[in-house]
């Protein structure tokens, strides 16, 4: 317990999934959290230690705003995230672009917005979400999902490089396949949930899915003093998907 205590952690896509467990996991460990969405469900409410914020991420006024009302961050987690379905061929434009900007474009946006003030202070955790269907492994029907979370691990690549001697740590985080409601939702989209899921399941060497809880673990070890010397790291959290 309270091994981010004295930290303030400002968390994007936090409204539910992946997002909302780094939430509750952060604030368990005695952080101040800033969670970040464009809808908050009617069960989240806001406290002394965490404040709730309508964001839309890729818009570069908005983020900016953020980042001057919020100065004090330690911890940025970028958790947004968009899956477009297709091959290349089913790609457009509108569609590849729309997958940049809110998978990849965004995290430039609030990186450029909140590192300064890291800078000045000396000190600051960024946690990048990739996916493992990036340049660690393909999947069938992800072409822009893929491309952008490729860009995403050498966007914290370059970030980690540029400033690690400055105190400034970026990292990335590439689940496999997770219980979260945007899969839940890619379930019921096809029809049969149940054939769903078990495709799903059937491509896990263990034999299951990936539960929210493991991977914001993870994000608890890259944003505390625990991690102090990672820098430039992706974490592959798949359950054995891409061996």
């Amino acid at each position: 317990m309270n091994r981010l205590s004295g930290k303030t952690c400002f968390v994007t896509g936090a409204a539910q999934g992946i997002g909302r467990s780094i939430v509750e996991r952060f604030l368990a460990e005695g952080a101040s959290v800033i969670a970040a969405d464009l809808h908050f469900p009617e069960s989240v409410a806001g406290s002394a230690q965490l404040r709730l914020i309508t964001l839309d991420v890729t818009d570069p006024a908005a983020v900016n705003a953020a980042a001057v009302a919020y100065p004090d961050v330690s911890v940025l987690v970028n958790c947004v995230g968009y899956v477009a379905d297709g091959t290349v061929l089913d790609c457009s434009p509108d569609e590849f672009d729309r997958s940049l900007a809110v998978n990849t474009r965004s995290m430039m946006l609030t990186i450029q917005a909140f590192l300064p003030a890291m800078l000045a202070r000396q000190q600051g955790s960024i946690i990048n979400f990739a996916s493992v269907v990036s340049s660690v492994m393909a999947a069938p029907n992800r072409f822009a999902y893929a491309t952008s979370k490729a860009a995403v691990i050498g966007l914290t690549m370059s970030v980690a490089r540029d400033f690690i001697a400055q105190g400034i740590r970026c990292n990335s985080i590439s689940p496999g396949t997770t219980e979260t409601p945007s899969l839940h939702e890619r379930f019921a989209a096809s029809g049969d949930v149940a054939a769903a899921r078990a495709a799903f399941v059937a491509r896990q060497p263990m034999g299951r899915l990936g539960q929210v809880g493991e991977i914001a673990a993870t994000a608890v070890l890259l944003a505390s003093d625990e991690a102090a010397f990672m820098s430039g790291t992706n974490i592959i959290i798949d359950g054995g998907m891409s061996l």
